[in-house]
């Protein structure tokens, strides 16, 4: 069991460390979105003025900057995960999954020559070239040529270079080279090690490579009956905090499937998705490319919501108005942006049954949006913020009407499903409990309550004496600056002080502070009065959920503590 749990936690550390390269997507999305929405031939034919040369060259600026991104997603994986994994001198792992990934391409395209196999593409055009590169499995990264390892190229490097940190930047060498100790000793056992890697990748990738074609060619011929087997197989991970690692390898390499879009060869749902937004010649988005994405937005927008008011529906008449304002808000939270962790931990803290329900519903939304030929996806965050973005101003060629046929509906399944489980079996959703606090559950009461492991953080030295106080010194208005500082300065003393915390960090949503003593952490302060829209525990990981703000608190209270990533 013990070993079991490990495996558990390294799988579960490893999904959360894509979300430091992940993150660039629905930025760099966005940027993208919006230059293929006002440059493509429907927009312009409805509305002639947007063809004015200056707005198409910014428009056409944006399709380069998102480009810049997706075309280069394997190297920001390299750096990403190497970034994510490694505890600590975060600088020297960057640096090392750089250059980690720069020799692994080196390396394969010496062999790829040395051994006859390079694809000669003298005298072919860019597009005859990309094919001939394809049909060998080769292509360009940052202009070597070289084997099309995709994003799992990116992944390799960036578990390797963490091994390699993790060891080589605790040794100490001897007086006459101690200059190139620690974090300065990295990146040249890197370079050691990837000469290895790359070689080994070389002789067993080819096999790796048609196991991963057979399997993404069985995910992708498994049709609607896959597709509903994904979405709830999803849902039945994100509890344990493992649908990340389901996710994104599918979104990003081979296994979510293989396009020629554009004269191009493209793999994973999202660098299908955005390349065929810029494709101006496809007027209906493929649907396989979007059967593990789509649905989402009927049931984060939609069946959670129905989900929120039969909870609100069903709370007992003097609780009704607080459970009210409570399941609304994440309710608004689930539709807007896509956050549904407040409404599907409560309900998986009350009642598993009702999220078996959810899962089943959930896959099925993503069969229906699938047998629909449904074409409208994101990058991550499927609420309406990002359905105007890549569906709606992309044009009809995402069928993104789709989102609100269905999704109606399902609101109103969700909510008589619901509605009836919670009276039929009694569950004590917000407004029905036997005390008088109505509340919202952690993801850390429902993983506890059901025996859910999770990764425990290890430990170290405590941060130094902080010489300041969480009291304002003046009755004058607080700048957004400032209001910051003394809400990060409360929130190091909810945790237990400076000598309590360990280390600080944040995910795309959560402040993440690992504390020695947990006891000492001030869970309801830390809601009501720091604003947090939610709070969990991970081990002795405590986790606020700020949205977007998380990132900036945690830099703020990483100055105060003087301590850094």
């Amino acid at each position: 069991m013990k070993e079991k749990n490990k495996l558990i936690s390294a799988f579960e550390q490893f999904g959360r460390s894509f979300l430091l390269p992940v993150s660039v997507l629905p930025g760099a999305g966005i940027i993208k979105g919006i230059g293929t929405a006002f440059t493509n031939e429907n927009t312009l034919e409805m509305f002639p003025a947007l063809g004015n040369d200056i707005f198409q060259f910014i428009m056409k600026l944006f399709i380069v900057l998102g480009d810049t991104a997706f075309n280069n997603l394997p190297i920001i994986f390299a750096v990403g995960v190497a970034v994510g994994l490694a505890k600590r001198e975060k600088g020297s792992a960057a640096l090392s999954g750089l250059l980690g990934f720069i020799v692994l391409h080196y390396i394969l395209n010496f062999l790829l020559t040395t051994t006859g196999r390079l694809v000669d593409t003298a005298g072919l055009d860019k597009v005859e070239a990309k094919l001939a590169l394809a049909d060998a499995m080769q292509t360009k990264v940052l202009g070597i040529q070289t084997m099309d390892l995709s994003v799992f190229g990116g992944i390799i490097v960036g578990i390797t270079v963490y091994f390699v940190h993790k060891w080589a930047v605790k040794q100490e060498l001897p007086t006459v080279i101690g200059f190139f100790s620690g974090p300065r000793f990295v990146p040249i056992v890197t370079m050691i090690v990837m000469t290895f890697v790359a070689t080994a990748v070389f002789f067993v990738w080819p096999t790796v490579q048609m196991g991963i074609s057979a399997l993404s060619l069985v995910i992708l011929k498994s049709g609607p009956i896959g597709t509903f087997l994904y979405g709830l197989i999803e849902r039945a991970l994100l509890p344990f905090g493992l649908h990340h690692g389901l996710n994104w390898p599918v979104r990003t390499t081979e296994l979510g499937g293989s396009w020629i879009i554009d004269g191009q060869h493209v793999v994973g749902t999202v660098n299908a998705y955005i390349a065929s937004l810029a494709d101006s010649s496809i007027t209906s988005i493929d649907p396989a490319i979007t059967r593990f994405n789509g649905g989402k937005f009927v049931y984060f927008m939609f069946g959670l919501s129905g989900a929120a008011y039969a909870m609100y529906k069903t709370a007992t008449p003097e609780k009704r108005k607080m459970a009210g304002s409570l399941l609304f808000a994440a309710a608004a939270t689930s539709f807007l942006t896509g956050i549904t962790e407040p409404i599907e931990f409560t309900f998986l803290f009350v009642a598993p049954m009702l999220y078996a329900v959810h899962a089943v519903l959930a896959g099925s939304a993503l069969f229906v949006m699938h047998m629909l030929g449904a074409g409208v996806a994101t990058p991550t965050g499927h609420g309406f913020i990002n359905l105007v973005i890549y569906g709606v101003l992309q044009g009809p060629k995402t069928h993104w009407w789709l989102v609100f046929l269905v999704g109606i509906p399902y609101f109103f399944i969700y909510y008589f499903v619901f509605k009836f489980m919670i009276i039929k079996f009694n569950f004590k959703t917000p407004g029905r409990e036997d005390i008088d606090e109505v509340r919202l559950a952690t993801k850390a009461e429902a993983r506890r309550k059901y025996g859910l492991k999770v990764q425990s953080v290890g430990k170290e030295e405590p941060a130094k004496e902080m010489a300041t106080t969480s009291e304002p010194t003046s009755d004058k208005p607080l700048s957004k600056k400032e209001k910051t500082h003394q809400q990060a300065i409360g929130l190091i003393e909810a945790h237990g002080g400076p000598e309590n915390i360990v280390d600080v960090n944040a995910c795309i949503t959560r402040l993440r502070i690992d504390v020695k003593d947990k006891a000492l952490v001030e869970k309801d302060t830390i809601i009501n009065k720091y604003e947090a829209m939610g709070f969990a525990e991970n081990g002795m990981q405590m986790q606020s959920i700020y949205g977007a703000y998380a990132n900036v608190l945690k830099m703020e209270i990483q100055d105060i503590l003087g301590i850094g990533e």
